[in-house]
């Protein structure tokens, strides 16, 4: 794997989709992380023409990465079934909790990193040894600047769409034991 392009609260945008699909094809190795609202087949504004949740999820079913998913609030799971609202997996011989964040959840104790979304606001910190990344929205940011995230093997940082600026970077430690010695 080369690295993880992080993203969340794309709300079914196509346009946000396809930008996403052109992320990922510089690399064939690279994965997606998605902290929920991939859909937003609950509230989603289905007059407007870039609101195309059925072509993403198309799509999706034939992709060539490696997909990591949860459901976010607005996701409907009978739209997308086989996933959960939260998950945890392996990268860089580190241990990754995912969630959309929008439920408190305290599941992630022996988590190296935690991903999640809803505010569409973009983060990247370190709390309590855990390195914690909010990717922000490509669709709908908050903060009116347009964000995903990346972690590799050896840093997280959080991208600015527009100019490719990393806005935030963090180095990560060497390995889980690195880690956990911190704490």
């Amino acid at each position: 794997m080369s690295k993880l392009i992080v993203t969340a609260d794309v709300h079914g945008s196509y346009s946000s989709w396809l930008t996403i699909k052109a992320l990922l094809s510089y690399n064939d190795n690279d994965k997606l992380v998605i902290a929920g609202d991939l859909f937003d087949t609950r509230y989603g504004n289905f007059s407007n023409t870039d609101f195309q949740p059925e072509s993403i999820k198309k799509e999706l079913k034939k992709f060539n990465h490696d997909v990591y998913y949860v459901y976010g609030n607005c996701d409907v799971p009978s739209f997308f079934p086989g996933y959960k609202v939260k998950t945890a997996f392996n990268a860089f011989n580190r241990q990754v909790f995912l969630h959309h964040g929008h439920r408190s959840c305290k599941d992630f104790p022996g988590s190296d990193i935690i991903i999640q979304g809803h505010t569409h606001y973009y983060s990247l910190l370190k709390k309590h040894g855990q390195i914690v990344m909010n990717p922000g929205s490509i669709t709908y940011p908050k903060s009116g600047t347009a964000t995903y995230g990346v972690i590799d093997n050896n840093s997280a940082y959080i991208v600015e769409l527009e100019t490719g600026n990393r806005l935030i970077s963090m180095e990560l430690p060497n390995t889980l034991k690195s880690r956990r010695k911190m704490t």
